[in-house]
């Protein structure tokens, strides 16, 4: 095929098979694996993958590294985490883009479907459209966590979904991980804080991707910011409707929430030479 795959790894036995299998038919199937401490480069060989390692560091710079390095057989990508699905609609959109030699974009943006206690969280995490498919050399990446992409070139925005199984290790390891996200996610708010990042007028963009980061960047200067975003999702979004998954869903988002929020007060306290 025209496409190929790049997916993100790091002690991902449990998901690896299931994601990859979902993924026959693609010639070029690249794991960039952190160097992992369980099967996940064993099972990815097996099903034919190409693995190679690398020590992780942060978001961005491993996601650049990956465009600057691998030498990917096709020249579009689609970019995967272990537990995440492709469906057939996708596949056959992304082949279709592939193949149109006239279009004049080099990225593209995808709706992700993200599942809670066996459920698709419909309304409280509805499918914001994230960077997935690119050339590229057409692209790079900022920021420690939930990197932003720089696209050299115009983008687009894709009609196919993927699915985005989260709590596929349990609740433990999604809170272990998001205490580490919120680290990183702090130190992004107070440079945020600092630059004046982003403008007012970008809330009103067409672009959604515009809309989006400058209402995550406009978040950052709110207050009592873990409750206005269990409104937000719950009530404004109509959560409510997800039934008690969607409730649950809310607030683990608002305790996420506050960890950055007293996160940035740590950082900035030390700053001043003060203790938390």
């Amino acid at each position: 095929m025209s496409v190929s795959i790049l997916i993100l790894t790091r002690n991902e036995e449990t998901n690896i098979g299931a994601c990859l299998d979902c993924l026959k038919g693609f010639d070029d199937v690249v794991v960039l694996d952190s160097v992992s401490t369980d099967r996940t480069r064993d099972i990815a060989t097996e099903r034919g993958a190409r693995v190679v390692e690398r020590p992780f560091d942060n978001w961005a710079s491993h996601q650049n590294w990956a465009m600057e390095h691998i030498k990917f057989h096709n020249p579009w990508v689609f970019y995967l985490d272990a537990d995440e699905r492709m469906h057939d609609d996708l596949r056959a959109e992304i082949l279709s883009i592939a193949l149109d030699a006239s279009r004049k974009e080099v990225a593209y943006f995808c709706g992700r479907r993200n599942y809670f206690m066996g459920r698709w969280i419909r309304h409280a995490m509805p499918p914001g459209m994230i960077m997935r498919f690119f050339r590229p050399e057409r692209i790079r990446f900022e920021r420690l966590v939930n990197p932003v992409p720089v696209i050299d070139g115009p983008h687009g925005y894709l009609l196919g979904m993927f699915d985005h199984y989260n709590f596929s290790k349990g609740l433990s390891e999604w809170i272990e991980k998001h205490n580490r996200y919120s680290q990183a996610e702090a130190i992004e708010g107070m440079k945020v804080l600092a630059s004046g990042g982003g403008t007012i007028g970008d809330l009103f963009a067409r672009d959604p991707f515009r809309r989006r980061t400058a209402l995550k960047n406009l978040s950052f200067r709110m207050p009592l910011r873990p409750l206005l975003k269990f409104m937000w999702m719950y009530l404004l979004k109509r959560g409510f409707l997800d039934g008690r998954a969607g409730y649950m869903y809310c607030r683990l988002q608002a305790m996420y929430e506050g960890m950055i929020v007293l996160k940035m007060r740590e950082l900035a306290m030390r700053e001043r030479g003060q203790a938390l």
